[in-house]
C-alpha cells in the first residue's frame, strides 16, 4: 500500500515538473490573421515586434474576405490586418471586434510582370503577346476591386476580360506571375518592393485616383474575456513609429 502511495506521489511530483517546465519554457503569443498584400511587410513588422517584447507572432495569411469568413464563425485569432475597411467594419457591426476598425496605411497597385521581354503599361494588356492578367478575386479580396476598377475604366476592358485569371488572394495572383502562369497581372507595391521580389522583372505603380482607395484597417478580436495583453501589445505597435516607418519602406502612405 504504501509502495503503491509512493508511486502515485513520484508520478504526481514528475507530472508538475513538466508542467511547470513547459510552463516556464513557453513564450506568450499572439496570432494575426493576415491581408495577403501585406506578407512580406507584416513579417518585418512582426520580427520587430518580437525583437522588442519577446511575443510571438502567429501569422495567418489568406484574403481579407476569407479571413472576415473565419472570423465571423470562431476562428481563434487575436488581430485581423485587413486590406480594407469595409470588412473590419462588417466584423464590428457583427460585435466580433473590440471597437471599430483603425486605419493603419493607404496601399497602392502596381502593374508587375517577370516576363524579361515584356515592358508593362495598361495598353500592353489588350496585344497578343499578354494572353494572361492575373488579378485577386474581387469577391474576396480589396486589390483585386482595385484592379476590376482600373480595367473597367479601359476602352478595351471587354476585350480583354476573357484573359483575366483570379487568385484566390493577393499570395496566389503573385505565384501566377512569378511561375509565369500568366504573363503579367496587378499586385500590392509592398509585394515589388519587398527584399524577396524587388529584383524580379518589371512593374509600374497605377494612378492612385483610378481605382478605390485602399484604406487598409485594423482590429483587436472580441473574447471572451476581453482582448489578451500580447494582442493589445502588437496593436498599438502597429501604429508606433517604428512600424509606420517599416510601412512606409514597403510603399504604404500613412493617412493622417
Amino acid at each position: 500500500m504504501m509502495r503503491t502511495s509512493f508511486r502515485c506521489l513520484l508520478f504526481l511530483s514528475i507530472l508538475a515538473f513538466v508542467s511547470c517546465n513547459e510552463s516556464a519554457n513557453s513564450k506568450p503569443r499572439v496570432t494575426v490573421a493576415v491581408a495577403a498584400n501585406m506578407q512580406f511587410a507584416m513579417k518585418s513588422i512582426a520580427d520587430s515586434f518580437s525583437n522588442k517584447t519577446t511575443i510571438d507572432c502567429e501569422l495567418i495569411l489568406g484574403s481579407s474576405g476569407k479571413l472576415t469568413a473565419q472570423i465571423q464563425q470562431g476562428a481563434p485569432y487575436d488581430v485581423f490586418i485587413s486590406a480594407d475597411i469595409r470588412y473590419p467594419e462588417e466584423l464590428y457591426r457583427n460585435k466580433k471586434t473590440e471597437g471599430k476598425p483603425k486605419i493603419y496605411a493607404q496601399g497602392k497597385l502596381v502593374l508587375w510582370t517577370v516576363m524579361e521581354d515584356l515592358t508593362p503599361s495598361l495598353s500592353l494588356l489588350q496585344t497578343e503577346t499578354v494572353q494572361h492578367i492575373a488579378i485577386a478575386n474581387p469577391k474576396t479580396a480589396p486589390y483585386g476591386v482595385a484592379a476590376l476598377a482600373v480595367l473597367g475604366n479601359q476602352p478595351f476592358y471587354e476585350s480583354v476580360v476573357e484573359k483575366l485569371v483570379y487568385g484566390e488572394s493577393i499570395a496566389q495572383t503573385n505565384q501566377f506571375i512569378t511561375s509565369k502562369s500568366a504573363e503579367i497581372g496587378f499586385t500590392s507595391m509592398a509585394v515589388v518592393l519587398s527584399t524577396e521580389m524587388k529584383n524580379k522583372g518589371h512593374w509600374i505603380a497605377l494612378p492612385e485616383e483610378s481605382y478605390p482607395r485602399l484604406l487598409q484597417s485594423a482590429s483587436l478580436i472580441k473574447k471572451e474575456n476581453g482582448a489578451s495583453k500580447e494582442a493589445l501589445a502588437f496593436y498599438e505597435f502597429l501604429f508606433s513609429q517604428e512600424a509606420q516607418k517599416i510601412l512606409k519602406q514597403y510603399g504604404y502612405s500613412i493617412p493622417n
